[in-house]
């Protein structure tokens, strides 16, 4: 027995699963982490994986990038958290400003899902309205009004609908397929507060938005007077520094982020325009508060980030190694009579083995996830580290070099012609 499969047999008896978050789980067992360094995480047993979670996407800049960890290191030396506002918080804040399109005020908290819940109360509070909408397969965080029908570990590990979910919360949350006008323009009335989306659906895979759809979600919502909330906990400073909103043109209401914006350190933020972030407390009537928001060393870790992605090279890289990896495995797996469809914009990927257009949530479900697992399997027996779920989406990182490509197009083959057998 090698210390992972040890360390999960006691693990399963301290921890629900093993595991502290259910998209970690995986069978037989998982491999626990012992360092990250770059493009590649060491497992507890020494073996090295090129790392394409990336934590499920906080590292553009791969792991323990040296910036960011001088930044903290700094940090710690000062203290962890004052429960006092901080210099950092206003730094912060003040980049998130200068590169996200609708944002002129911020709220640091401390994760996607507190963001996307305090967004959704400043919707229902500036609107003096109870229903949202939602997208099939869109996953806004661990809270009532969003678990249902979510993406990412929702669908692989148990029933769309969450239990513990009242019936009456659910029944002010209005589900949509993605990428479907005539829905939305039916289901968009006077009674909806917001509006919560994914541009790009990265918790079913990686669901790229049809063309012109973005803009139709805009003009519907401006209409009836309902909020858009782009939730860019994925997108945010991924697409660039303007996130999804930046990189399509469309600006929204209210926009959450997460994951990169903390530099690999917990976080999360809501950033809206002056008259509707007044609506918070202490200024206004919707309350939202957090021993750690804006925690000094999530905003040190931030800044660093921030600071290197302001060098179009680390997009540059990462997206131009993304592209060829993508081209690469779709050509490799239609070489060798694989039905499948690869998708992805600028670092992110996904590739599904599935006959038609995946497009929404629904065709996502139609694509073979047992077959997917047998090729994550295989890759990561070859130490490639791919999510262990057709339905979560892959990284690249400025740390990763062409020859990880290589490596990983090597491995992909092998894997692909034995499943072929």
């Amino acid at each position: 027995m090698n210390r992972s499969e040890a360390l999960y047999e006691e693990a399963k008896g301290l921890l629900v699963g093993g595991v502290n978050s259910p998209v970690r789980a995986m069978k037989p067992y998982p491999f626990f982490a012992a360092r990250g360094e770059g493009s590649r995480l060491y497992d507890v047993d020494g073996k090295s994986y090129i790392d394409y979670c990336l934590a499920y996407g906080p590292l553009i800049l791969g792991h323990a990038n040296p910036k960011v960890l001088a930044r903290v290191r700094e940090q710690l030396e000062r203290g962890t958290v004052y429960g006092a506002p901080t210099e950092l918080e206003v730094g912060l804040a003040r980049k998130v400003v200068a590169t996200l399109p609708s944002a002129e005020m911020v709220r640091f908290v401390n994760t996607g899902t507190e963001a996307t819940m305090g967004a959704i109360r400043l919707a229902r509070g500036c609107t003096k309205r109870k229903k949202i909408i939602k997208f099939e397969g869109a996953f806004h965080g661990a809270h009532d009004y969003v678990l249902v029908k979510a993406g990412s570990g929702a669908t692989t590990h148990g029933e769309p609908d969450s239990a513990g979910v009242p019936e009456e919360t659910v029944r002010n949350t209005v589900l949509l397929p993605f990428n479907d006008p005539e829905a939305l323009e039916e289901a968009v009335t006077e009674e909806v507060a917001a509006v919560i989306m994914e541009p790009v659906i990265g918790n079913a895979g990686c669901i790229l938005p049809k063309e012109d759809y973005l803009e139709q979600v805009r003009e519907v919502t401006e209409e009836k007077g309902t909020m858009l909330i782009f939730d860019e906990v994925i997108t945010g400073y991924r697409l660039g520094l303007g996130g999804a909103q930046g990189y399509y043109g469309v600006k929204p209401d209210m926009t959450t982020l997460g994951k990169i914006l903390g530099g690999g350190l917990p976080i999360g933020a809501i950033a809206a325009r002056r008259e509707v972030m007044e609506r918070f407390s202490p200024l206004g009537p919707v309350y939202q508060a957090g021993t750690f928001n804006g925690n000094p060393l999530s905003m040190a870790a931030g800044l660093a980030a921030i600071g290197e992605l302001e060098d179009g090279r680390v997009y540059e890289k990462a997206n131009g190694l993304a592209r060829t990896l993508r081209e690469g495995l779709q050509e490799m797996a239609q070489d060798l009579g694989f039905k499948t469809r690869t998708y992805g914009v600028a670092s992110m990927f996904q590739i599904y083995f599935a006959q038609g257009e995946v497009s929404d949530y629904r065709t996502a479900l139609r694509a073979d996830r047992e077959l997917f697992l047998r090729f994550q399997k295989g890759l990561l027996a070859r130490g490639v580290f791919l999510p262990p779920s057709q339905y979560e989406c892959n990284f690249l990182s400025s740390a990763h070099g062409q020859g990880e490509i290589d490596s990983t197009l090597e491995a992909a083959e092998e894997v692909l012609r034995g499943l072929r057998r």
